[in-house]
């Protein structure tokens, strides 16, 4: 099931937005620094506030294969139901 464009751009839960922020962090940590790859997209969403669609801007950063590990650095089963909805 696909969200519709207006839950699309309704932000989730804080709890959930805050779960996918630090499950692709660690995700990003886990990558080479070289020329600030790495540190560039965790500085690019660990600011960034529970608005909008910035959810799916997080989950965007990941290629398909990423965005594939994505669930299993999840804690919370709202966060990995949202994401089959996005991915």
């Amino acid at each position: 099931m696909q969200l519709t464009s207006e839950e699309y751009y309704t932000p989730p839960s804080q709890e959930i937005f805050d779960d996918i922020k630090q499950a692709s962090i660690k995700i990003w940590e886990t990558y080479s620094d070289v020329g600030g790859y790495s540190s560039g997209k965790i500085n690019s969403i660990k600011d960034l506030k529970n608005i909008s669609d910035n959810y799916g801007y997080i989950i965007a950063m990941f290629d398909h294969i990423n965005q594939s590990k994505l669930p299993k650095h999840l804690k919370l089963d709202e966060s990995k139901e949202l994401l089959t909805k996005l991915i």
